[in-house]
């Protein structure tokens, strides 16, 4: 699975490149109109687009019919997918994190509990959002795929959205706000683990084509 992964992050290294960035240079913008930590929400998802990408080149290239033929699992080919996913997820939180250390030095008011916040938030989206578009990747073709991961983002605020109503009946939110998005972080990290069991049955049935 290593060198699937190193085949993936070599094809998207000038896109994460230009991910990280941008994401740098927008969060020191930002920072003039509101707090640079705010950046932290949407990073993590604009981050793994790669992850897309590497699955419309391998349908493209009719990688995924070649691999089959290694010494690799089709456990290990989905898993691969979603470490990348979690990486680039990782990967753009930290860059969102460097204006605001930048910021930070610089003397501007930068609070831990904001970051942490809005980190929360920020990787719950992401992947609430893989959830739901990296199974569909391997149950639809490359177009429709391409159309539910952009759609998987909306989905994921509402599945957000949800998450914290229901938390709000055993504590209030309003009070505890950061424990509150802690609490729909760790069902995120439940759920995408259990996509990926769903991507790899989903994967195991499918012929190869």
């Amino acid at each position: 699975m290593k060198g699937i992964l190193l085949k993936d992050l070599y094809i998207a290294k000038s896109n994460i490149l230009v991910t990280v960035v941008s994401l740098i240079v927008l969060g020191i913008g930002l920072s003039f109109l509101l707090e640079a930590s705010a950046l932290l929400v949407l990073a993590p998802a604009v981050s793994t687009t790669a992850v897309f990408i590497s699955i419309t080149s391998d349908a493209s290239s009719r990688w995924n019919k070649n691999v089959i033929t290694m010494p690799v699992s089709r456990r290990q080919i989905i898993g691969e997918k979603f470490s990348f996913y979690l990486i680039l997820a990782v990967l753009g939180s930290i860059a969102a994190l460097i204006p605001c250390g930048i910021l930070a030095l610089s003397g501007m008011n930068v609070k831990l509990q904001s970051l942490c916040l809005y980190g929360s938030i920020g990787i719950s989206a992401a992947l609430l959002a893989g959830c739901v578009s990296l199974p569909c990747a391997y149950l639809f073709d490359p177009e429709k795929s391409q159309i539910v991961f952009m759609l998987s983002f909306m989905a994921s605020t509402g599945m957000i959205a949800v998450l914290v109503l229901l938390t709000n009946l055993f504590i209030p939110v309003k009070c505890h706000l950061l424990l509150a998005f802690q609490i729909v972080l760790a069902i995120a990290v439940v759920c995408f683990l259990a996509s990926y069991k769903i991507a790899v049955n989903l994967y195991q049935r499918r012929d190869i084509i």
